[in-house]
């Protein structure tokens, strides 16, 4: 500790943390300038050790922290529905209470309590998550031991996504074309042949859409790989577009490039400078009247299967539905039993074929001269070893007749021993 003075004014000067630290106590006395240079090093060591600070959150009630926290997210993300959502059913359970009451045993407790109320594995997954960066650095430390206890996430059952079929599509289309609502039939119809999300399907505007050239762009987006990519019209969407921009002109008069394909509010109060907030209530009436079962997003996993199905490559599928890894794809295409059984029995078929041409090219020639010995066509080796042996013999056969001969002589002398060829020549 040393302190020095300059005119009438007492300084204080120390070393903290490899830093030389010199200051003015701006006061005449030397008392009051010791005093300084101690609250000014505690000061420093508390705000290095982060003390203070950290104290000082342990004990705020989680429903401070989950504000600030939603505020943070906001100016960061596109959409705080997430955060926000999960920070309503945390501040129900654990609002009211403090950082420091809250460990591995409250984060088991809640998802129990969740699970209970019907919540979904993957729900709970996600806002047990929240809730772990909204505690901060005590989040990461009861992660660690949630984790090493293996009870940090849920186990989430994997469930195959709806696959509309070619039928339930017709009657989903037949429907909204004849809806009362003059915007089901025209987004159906972007959501069965481009497979855009429904949030990528509300915002578009006109200046995204390009009826000359027939393709649009879209624009904002869930990710950063979605944002921006170009989809073309097959003839059926073209058409559909073409009809709503003419029931657009009828209603407003004018298209504007900056207002949207569907605007907000009903049928008689419509504004084109905002977006329709939710197409479901639409969607829900058209796919009771059609009595097909799923969801508007599961137009979305149906064209993928479609796509994948149809031999389209990885790379043109990620590029129109917007993925960022092959991983994601997998997850959207899901191959439908039809389309395996195709596959499968493709490959029986194909193994059938080959078995009948070697049948066909193992089959004997027919052939005048005689055949010794019936051989199987199996190898070339086998087969020249079978003829050798043959050839052998017969050779030793021949050898042996002669040695018969010799011995008989020739059939023009007579063996009076030999009773057999005696009794033959008697009777010529």
């Amino acid at each position: 500790m040393s302190v020095f003075k300059r005119g009438n004014i007492w300084w204080y000067e120390f070393w903290f943390s490899g830093r030389r630290i010199q200051e003015s106590s701006k006061s005449t006395s030397k008392t009051i300038a010791k005093q300084a240079e101690q609250n000014r090093r505690r000061e420093l060591e508390k705000g290095y050790n982060n003390i203070q600070e950290v104290r000082q959150q342990l004990i705020l009630p989680l429903r401070e922290l989950a504000k600030e926290y939603l505020t943070s997210y906001a100016l960061r993300h596109r959409s705080a529905t997430y955060a926000e959502c999960a920070a309503k059913h945390l501040n129900v359970l654990l609002g009211d209470r403090m950082i420091v009451d809250i460990n591995e045993k409250t984060v088991r407790e809640y998802q129990d309590q969740r699970l209970k109320e019907g919540a979904a594995p993957k729900t709970i997954n996600e806002e047990v998550g929240v809730l772990l960066r909204i505690m901060g650095e005590r989040g990461e430390l009861v992660r660690a031991r949630l984790r090493k206890d293996k009870m940090l996430k849920l186990r989430v059952l994997k469930h195959a996504a709806k696959v509309f079929s070619p039928e339930e599509k017709t009657r989903l289309i037949e429907v909204a074309r004849a809806a009362k609502s003059p915007t089901i039939y025209p987004a159906l119809m972007l959501a069965t042949n481009t497979g855009m999300r429904s949030s990528e399907i509300r915002t578009l505007k006109w200046e995204q859409v390009d009826l000359e050239k027939q393709f649009l762009i879209v624009g904002r987006s869930k990710t950063d790989a979605s944002e921006g990519r170009t989809i073309p019209f097959n003839p059926p969407l073209y058409e559909a577009l073409k009809e709503h921009r003419e029931w657009f002109k009828l209603t407003f008069g004018r298209i504007e490039p900056l207002w949207y394909l569907f605007p907000f509010g009903k049928l008689h109060q419509l504004d084109p400078t905002r977006p329709v907030t939710t197409l479901k209530t639409a969607w829900t009436n058209v796919r009771q009247r059609a009595d097909v079962k799923g969801r508007l997003h599961d137009t979305r996993h149906t064209l993928i299967t479609e796509l994948a199905e149809s031999g389209a490559g990885e790379e043109t599928i990620m590029d129109i539905a917007g993925h960022v890894s092959r991983q994601m794809l997998r997850h959207y295409s899901h191959i439908r039993m039809e389309a395996k059984r195709e596959a499968l029995e493709a490959v029986w078929r194909k193994g059938q074929e080959t078995i009948r041409r070697k049948a066909e090219d193992a089959e004997p020639v027919q052939d005048s001269s005689p055949v010794l010995v019936t051989t199987p066509a199996v190898e070339r080796v086998s087969l020249q070893k079978s003829l050798l042996g043959t050839k052998n013999q017969a050779q030793k056969a021949c050898r042996t007749v002669a040695k018969s001969l010799k011995r008989l002589g020739s059939s023009a002398r007579t063996r009076t021993w030999n009773p057999s060829v005696n009794s033959r020549m008697l009777y010529h």
